[in-house]
């Protein structure tokens, strides 16, 4: 047990997410103690587009009477907007995409990432938030779209 705590503790340390991040809001939605949590983080390779994501946290009652302490439900929602002049980087343009944002929800097997995907054809940024959970079932996402058709748009060099 002396040997398992440590790791216990520094998993979700070395799962933190490199994306510089911000909490700028957090409310209690039940008696329990259960909350939700709103996240904002630019768009590390497209200047101007700020995201904010809703994470439902569970509170103290929740994880005594279900169990489960190390984990978070994967239910998320997101909102994408312009927030200054876009100037887009070197990102991924196929229709897969790239993950821009990836934090955990338990110690092992589940996580919400948010993937980048352009649009061409639409010009528009689209932004899904999704769950990694290794599940049947686990298809837990959302969706956001910013568009740029008309809008100055520049390359960064």
């Amino acid at each position: 047990m002396r040997l398992f705590l440590p790791l216990l503790i520094a998993l979700p340390l070395m799962a933190a997410p490199a994306l510089a991040q911000e909490e700028v809001g957090e409310f209690s939605n039940d008696w329990t103690g259960n909350g939700v949590v709103v996240q904002a983080f630019p768009d590390p390779g497209v200047q101007g587009v700020t995201c904010h994501v809703a994470s439902f946290s569970r509170g103290l009652i929740d994880r005594m009477t279900k169990g489960n302490w190390f984990e978070d439900p994967s239910n998320s929602s997101i909102a994408c907007r312009q927030t200054g002049p876009i100037v887009i980087g070197d990102i991924e343009t196929d229709e897969e995409g790239e993950d821009i944002f990836s934090e955990r929800r338990s110690l092992i097997f589940k996580s919400v990432a948010v993937r980048r995907i352009w649009d061409q054809k639409n010009q528009t940024m689209v932004y899904v938030v999704y769950s990694r959970q290794v599940k049947d079932a686990s298809a837990k996402l959302g969706i956001s779209t910013v568009p740029l058709f008309g809008q100055d748009v520049r390359r960064e060099e």
